[in-house]
């Protein structure tokens, strides 16, 4: 095994060939520490959280969000919804040019969006299959005309769908633009070397430039939370990204340096195989007692402060405790070993036994060993399998697993936190759950754009799924970042993205 030094010396002599090169010049560069590699950087092709924070340097979007997740303007100054919700009209920013000097217009916004739509390999279609067509109304107009309602719509747009590419750099590149992206955000691409940086220099002619300080910034992908910490200890990071829980005590400690942290729309919850294939024929997938026992007797505060210092939020449902669509009628509780084996002995089970698949890193082992020990108590026997996450994708897929720990990363809105696991015909529902009534419910809060609205069917969902239990959600991630003290203006998310408006860095 190599040693941390072995590990942390490659990322520092990098670190410093490319920062060293843009101070000689008199640049403000700030390096951030990426908890992963970036994958595409194209907007129709990625598919990865980590992209998302890159691109929030690169492309704006025509809908932005807050710290709290609202929707705010961005290269669409507003927007607006026709009375049957099937038409939504947005208005443009003027004086927006892409880094290649292209002209941001309603016509480039139809351009990327039928490119999203028809690209083979976009991953966008799904989310954007209500779009019927895109019609250019006046250049700072744009008309998005809907198949069914589908208030949806404004959190899509407020993701990688609403990112904007040049028309002018699509038609000369095609597919291969990943290569190098030419957005209308702050910074433009400048360099990739893959599994060591990713460099982005600011764009003098972007439309919000008064907001920018900073001259380049350089991504820098170190998968060991640990090599992330030591570079920001020794300064070559100024900002670490997905701190580990347990580093946190360090950064506190230190001086030199600051933490942030902001409760995620993001969660990890416990799907079951309740009907697909040989494996959901168990007594634990075909009655949803079990599934309740189950839940009673997991202790969420418990893993929560043994495997993630307390820093995490314990949850039981796709929104985050006291956010706008919880529901508070289903309050997270603490183990209830009674109330578990009274579940058992309705069903006339005395004891259960089933396979927990898990990712192959220590943190999904910690929690299965934490399950493992409390579901004992219960009179459930529970196995683990850790398995790679791409094989226990394609695993999930085939029905070949009993229940597995899976991860979402959270959207704006809250159909996107819900529908993909729920909707009979959602794409990461791998145990082919499916209620009619929910998805008669989902289907009618779609048609809605008001929360006023929305909020009273959104409960009735959570109501069905805490009775059908075809999942338990275990907690909402917080995401932590660490900070140099020389970093001013940094505004914490929901979304978990590093935005550089606003950001400063004060002078070594």
């Amino acid at each position: 095994m190599r040693s941390r030094s072995s590990l942390l010396i490659p990322a520092l002599l990098a670190i410093g060939l490319v920062s060293g090169a843009a101070g000689a010049r008199g640049a403000t560069v700030l390096t951030v520490g990426l908890a992963g590699d970036p994958g595409v950087l194209d907007p129709a092709q990625s598919g990865n959280f980590i992209d998302r924070n890159v691109f929030a340097a690169l492309c704006d979007k025509l809908i932005d969000t807050d710290a709290e997740m609202n929707y705010v303007p961005q290269l669409a100054t507003s927007w607006e919804w026709s009375e049957d919700r099937r038409t939504l009209t947005l208005r443009l920013r003027d004086g927006v040019q892409f880094q290649d000097g292209t002209r941001f217009d309603a016509a480039a916004v139809k351009v990327n969006l039928d490119r999203f739509k028809t690209m083979p390999r976009s991953v966008r279609r799904a989310e954007l299959a209500a779009l019927e067509r895109v019609e250019v109304v006046d250049p700072l107009t744009v008309r998005l005309q809907l198949s069914v309602p589908y208030g949806p719509l404004l959190a899509v747009l407020a993701d990688r769908s609403g990112m904007m590419l040049s028309p002018t750099a699509i038609q000369q590149q095609g597919e291969a633009i990943a290569q190098r992206p030419v957005c209308a955000g702050p910074f433009a691409f400048t360099e990739r070397v893959a599994q060591d940086r990713i460099v982005v220099d600011r764009f003098p002619g972007y439309w919000n430039a008064a907001a920018i300080t900073i001259d380049r910034i350089i991504y820098r992908p170190i998968t060991d939370s640990t090599v992330r910490l030591v570079n920001l200890q020794s300064g070559q990071l100024q900002i670490a990204d997905q701190l580990a829980p347990t580093d946190v005590p360090a950064v506190q400690a230190n001086p030199r340096l600051h933490f942030a942290r902001h409760v995620a729309a993001a969660y990890r919850t416990l799907q079951f195989n309740v009907a697909h294939g040989p494996r959901a024929d168990t007594p634990l997938g075909r009655d949803p007692r079990l599934r309740q026992a189950l839940e009673k007797a997991i202790d969420r505060e418990a893993i929560n402060q043994v495997v993630f210092n307390g820093l995490f939020v314990p949850s039981n449902q796709t929104e985050a405790p006291g956010s706008r669509y919880w529901n508070p009628d289903h309050p997270v509780r603490g183990v209830d070993l009674a109330g578990a084996r009274a579940l058992l002995q309705q069903a006339g089970v005395s004891r259960s036994s089933f396979t927990l698949s898990l990712a192959n890193s220590p943190i999904d082992a910690q929690i299965g060993e934490v399950i493992q020990a409390m579901a004992r108590e219960a009179g459930f026997e529970v196995k683990l399998q850790q398995i790679e996450s791409n094989a226990g994708n394609q695993q999930n897929l085939a029905g070949e697993f009993d229940a597995a720990l899976l991860t979402w990363s959270g959207r704006s809105d809250p159909d996107a936190n819900l529908s993909i696991w729920m909707a009979c015909n959602g794409p990461f529902n791998f145990g082919h759950y499916c209620n009619p009534r929910m998805d008669a419910l989902l289907t009618e809060a779609r048609s809605l754009s008001e929360p006023s609205s929305r909020i009273p069917l959104y409960r009735q969902v959570v109501d069905l799924y805490r009775a059908d239990m075809p999942q338990i959600i275990l907690y909402h991630y917080t995401w932590l970042w660490g900070l140099s003290e020389r970093v001013e203006g940094f505004v914490p998310n929901a979304d978990g993205l590093i935005r550089p408006q606003g950001l400063k860095l004060r002078p070594q």
